[in-house]
């Protein structure tokens, strides 16, 4: 999956607009949309900004790392316990 496709499947993950995730990024629509078609890359800093708002790598948005993280700090171990029974299930369906 390329850049374009990430970000375009993350913020409609979140349910933003481009609009919106645009005005979270501090850049115009008009960037988003060419980030989401492929035209342009971010700079360095609107990446990390991105990698930050969506609680993944960079690595995993340039397609050097294909796993993505999920920031859990806010959670009980119990909630925690419960999300990696679910993840561990699921990969099990996949095999």
């Amino acid at each position: 999956m390329t850049f374009a496709e990430k970000l375009k499947s993350l913020r409609k993950s979140q349910k933003l607009t481009q609009q919106e995730l645009a005005d979270r990024l501090g850049v115009a629509k008009s960037v988003v949309s060419y980030y989401e078609s492929g035209d342009r890359f971010p700079s360095y800093d609107v990446l990390v900004k991105i990698a930050h708002r969506f609680h993944v790598t960079t690595d995993y948005l340039l397609d050097v790392d294909k796993i993505k993280t999920l920031d859990v700090s806010n959670l009980t171990d119990k909630q925690i316990g419960v999300i990696t029974e679910m993840i561990e299930l699921l990969q099990e369906q996949n095999e």
